[in-house]
């Protein structure tokens, strides 16, 4: 597959998306309410967990309970990021790549967590295709998405203020780059990539900027706690939670294997000199690797 085949990417690269968008920026209350959903629908411990669009590691501390995690961002900058916060811990391995070319052998991760990061998909199935492919079966895929059917978008379609039906199930993109949807279509669209969608948890039904400067965090938090289990029978937040079983069907990948060449999918050898090589003779492609920053962005 040629770069010029895959949809459109979000770049963070060289952004200030920590100190712009969660430091010192009034969401200590969205932080928390997240970190309630992870922590009920997520297993705590297991072997190889991967976080999808892991950015700068905001959520990293809640994987402490695996062998390896792997932080997967399309942004090495915001990747260093995480490495310049968590240290040398062995348990962490930081990866740049493209989604729609996942650099791992099939069937290698346990559990996999995407938060706050699908809204910037272009093409949600060919996403959910390759995270198919690189699910371990019978584990587990933790996916938060921005909901279209928020009770604010209801009500603004209402009242005519915007001009699309947040009841259609097609996705809306409203800016570039980011996306709303339908909870029936992703549930759908998850389906049709043999995953098994289960319980759905709504998440943050507070954001209002008012209502968090008055009401204590804490308070607010728990509130949104209570509230988050009503997700089974009613969508109206603007944060869904979905906990989702991996495809029963499937490769388990081999003890020995890990990464593979985005582009051809062959299993990859341990990296020499700074560079992982593909050892498929019609490809070829290297990959460099620096200070445990495994870059699969562009070939070297």
């Amino acid at each position: 597959m040629n770069n010029t085949d895959t949809p459109p990417v979000c770049d963070y690269e060289g952004s200030d998306y920590r100190t712009r968008f969660w430091e010192g920026q009034g969401r200590n209350y969205e932080d928390q309410v997240e970190r309630i959903a992870l922590r009920r629908l997520m297993p705590p411990t297991g072997g190889t967990l991967i976080e999808i669009g892991a950015g700068f590691g905001r959520l990293a501390d809640e994987y402490l309970g695996y062998q390896k995690v792997v932080l997967f961002d399309y942004s090495r900058s915001l990747l260093r990021e995480a490495q310049a916060h968590l240290g040398d811990d062995p348990r962490f391995v930081y990866v740049a790549g493209n989604w729609y070319q996942m650099p791992f052998v099939a069937g290698l991760f346990d559990t996999m967590v995407q938060i706050r990061t699908l809204h910037h998909a272009a093409d949600v199935p060919a996403l959910f295709q390759q995270l198919a492919r690189i699910a371990r079966p019978n584990g587990r895929y933790i996916l938060e998405f921005a909901n279209k059917q928020n009770l604010k978008a209801i009500l603004r379609y209402g009242l005519r203020r915007q001009d699309w039906s947040p009841l259609n199930l097609e996705p809306i993109e409203f800016v570039a780059l980011n996306f709303d949807f339908h909870p029936r279509w992703i549930r759908q669209q998850l389906a049709a990539a043999s995953f098994k969608p289960g319980k759905m948890l709504t998440v943050s039904h507070f954001r209002i900027g008012v209502i968090k400067r008055t009401v204590p965090t804490r308070l607010l938090a728990g509130l949104d706690s209570l509230m988050q289990h009503t997700g089974n029978w009613l969508q109206l937040s603007p944060s869904v939670f979905v906990d989702i079983e991996h495809p029963s069907e499937g490769e388990t990948a081999a003890p020995t294997t890990f990464f593979a060449c985005p582009h051809c999918q062959t299993a990859l050898p341990e990296p020499v000199d700074g560079r992982l090589i593909c050892p498929n003779s019609n490809c070829q492609r290297q990959w460099a690797v620096e200070d445990n920053l495994y870059d699969f962005k562009e070939p070297v």
